[in-house]
């Protein structure tokens, strides 16, 4: 088949035409054939109606949305004129072939100069376009080139092309291409006008697809154009290919099951079947399901990409219930996922979701994608019905302490879980009441406290009065000085504390250089002189240690409860990690712990919770 308005070739008179192949036969010629794009139309449109026409254009989007096409459209369009000259200047309005058309967008204009950066990289292939540049066009209005992948180029010749490209001469143009936008340097961008070309939605692919299956005479299935519309992911190029494979391939009707075969595909209601198993927790009848997609050629890992494809679209219709409308999915597809989204939580279908997503990399790595794939239907299976951990304990609460009822489906998911109150924040360093009874401290005072500053004398600078070590930790945190702090924590072991002096021993990873910056650093914060003694003596433990000490007490504690032990034993494997308070602190609660307490006396935010 010959393009329009080519003449005539005399020597192929009597031979039978030769097929091309539908991405080139309905490639678009003007900007009133591009989908997708009215961005770049309607911004293209006002600058050539008001003459604000750009040097540069750089044109990036994925593969086979139109990046090429739209460049000769642009050519095209600057250089368009008709035969009786009733055309002065560049316009998009193009309704017929003119002058210069026909060879542009068959890239064979000697004014328009296309040229593939990947496999012209180097400054000998920019230069050639330096010195061409000078010289006016031969017939048509301006020189254009169009170059291709223009991330391929070297950082030389992009570096020989940055003088050409902010100022070239009027009757040159330059039209860029490319995947890979954040390779090209930022000098170049600078000099262009940046368009970024979407991906095509699916149902606008469905709509283009059918309009080129009805060109052709070819009956196709909408079930089988949107397969074909959501396989291509939002490119063209990909959708037409895809058409013309699946037209050669049913050689008649195309039908969706023929798509799904000649693509791999698992087949979306029994896909959707899979679900229903996973959700239900029937172990069996997902094992049944997967087993009879792998028995008819199904590859374990398109199944579970499928599955995933189907949870994020029940989630989507949850959030957004239009999304059901959308006609790239078949009808049955649409009801299900309605269905399902009314009846499934959000914690599920996110379980699911991140089940699946690492399943995939598991079965794309192991040596049995098939019995791998199995396991990752059994792990979803299994927790489908259970309790998450803060449920399990509302359920237990709730039922006096005896063994929370497992298996109860969707609703019993769907249970909100229990408010958890957080911990009140504890100020490291503030004004505190003194407790009504003395327990033993750090520094062999009493419990510690952060007094009010003493009265000053007129005129004198005001000072802190810091009583024990671990007020001046939490000084140290209050400033934050993170550094310091974690040096009092974990590298120094107390062995005298008095109010300007502090004796310590060193940890043997220590940095011994800290000594001197420390005494200046406690004058600066509490208006003070301070004494800083590196001792030989043992010292008491270091706060980091009786801290990690006193959590893992909490954890045995906790352990020991008869409810979390109901709880570790319906989640085999599980362990108590992190012990927080539910309750809010009272104000004689929020004080600083000292060594004979059982909070952390590190000046943090007491860490007592389950």
């Amino acid at each position: 088949m010959t393009d329009a308005g080519a003449p005539p070739d005399p020597d192929r008179a009597g031979q039978a035409t030769p097929y091309r192949v539908l991405a080139r036969k309905y490639r678009p010629s003007s900007f009133d054939d591009l989908i997708g794009q009215e961005a770049v139309v309607r911004t293209v449109s006002n600058a050539f109606e008001t003459g604000r026409i750009p040097q540069a254009w750089i044109l990036t989007g994925v593969r086979g949305v139109g990046k090429t096409t739209t460049a000769r459209i642009l050519a095209r369009a600057l250089n368009y004129e008709m035969p009786d000259g009733s055309v002065k200047g560049p316009t998009i309005h193009m309704p017929t072939l003119g002058v210069h058309c026909q060879a542009i967008m068959e890239s064979r204009h000697m004014d328009v100069l296309e040229m593939d950066a990947a496999s012209h990289t180097g400054v000998d292939d920019v230069r050639q376009i330096n010195d061409s540049v000078r010289y006016a066009p031969a017939s048509a209005r301006y020189k254009v080139y169009i170059i291709d992948e223009v991330h391929m180029l070297s950082t030389a010749a992009f570096n020989a092309f940055l003088k050409t490209l902010e100022e070239p001469p009027e009757h040159a143009k330059f039209v860029f291409a490319t995947t890979e936008i954040r390779k090209v340097p930022v000098t170049v961008l600078s000099r262009c006008q940046r368009f970024d070309l979407r991906r095509v939605e699916a149902d606008v692919l469905m709509q283009h697809l059918a309009n080129i299956a009805a060109k052709e005479n070819v009956e196709i299935e909408p079930e089988a154009l949107g397969i074909i519309a959501r396989a291509a992911e939002g490119s063209v190029r990909d959708s037409l290919s895809l058409l013309d494979q699946a037209i050669a391939h049913a050689a008649g009707r195309v039908q969706a099951d023929a798509i799904r075969q000649m693509l791999g595909l698992a087949d979306r209601t029994r896909v959707i079947d899979l679900f229903d198993s996973l959700a239900r927790g029937d172990i069996a009848a997902a094992f049944k399901e997967f087993r009879d997609q792998y028995d008819v050629g199904a590859d374990p890992i398109v199944v579970l990409s499928d599955l995933a494809e189907f949870v994020n679209f029940v989630t989507r219709v949850k959030i957004v219930p239009a999304t059901a409308e959308n006609v790239a999915y078949g009808e049955t597809e649409r009801l299900r996922a309605k269905d399902f989204a009314s009846k499934t939580s959000m914690r599920v279908l996110s379980r699911m979701w991140q089940m699946l997503l690492k399943g995939i990399t598991e079965v794309q790595a192991a040596t049995r994608p098939a019995a791998a794939a199995e396991m990752v239907l059994v792990r979803i299976a299994y927790v489908a019905d259970l309790p998450t951990p803060d449920e399990a304990i509302r359920m237990l609460e709730q039922n006096g302490g005896a063994s929370p009822v497992v298996g109860g489906g969707s609703s019993a998911r769907s249970a909100p879980a229990a408010p958890v109150a957080s911990a009140a924040p504890v100020a490291p360093v503030a004004p505190m009441r003194a407790p009504s009874a003395p327990s033993p401290s750090f520094g062999g005072g009493a419990r510690p406290q952060m007094a009010a500053p003493a009265p000053e004398p007129q005129g004198a600078a005001p000072q802190l009065r810091i009583t024990s070590f671990t007020q001046l930790v939490a000084l140290a945190g209050q400033k934050r000085d993170l550094m310091t702090k974690g040096a009092l924590e974990g590298d120094m072991r107390l062995v005298r504390f008095e109010e300007g002096r502090l004796e310590v021993a060193l940890e043997p990873n220590a940095s011994k250089t800290m000594i001197s910056e420390l005494a200046r650093k406690f004058e600066l914060w509490t208006g003070r002189r301070w004494t800083v003694i590196v001792s030989n003596e043992q010292g008491q433990p270091t706060l980091r240690s009786v801290s990690q000490a006193a959590k893992q007490e909490h954890a045995r504690t906790a352990e020991a409860d008869p409810r979390v032990q109901e709880v570790l034993s319906r989640f085999p494997g599980s362990k108590v990690v992190e012990v927080r308070r539910l309750a809010p602190e009272t104000p004689e609660s929020n004080i600083n712990a000292d060594y004979g307490s059982d909070d952390p006396p590190d000046g943090s935010e007491a860490d007592d919770d389950l």
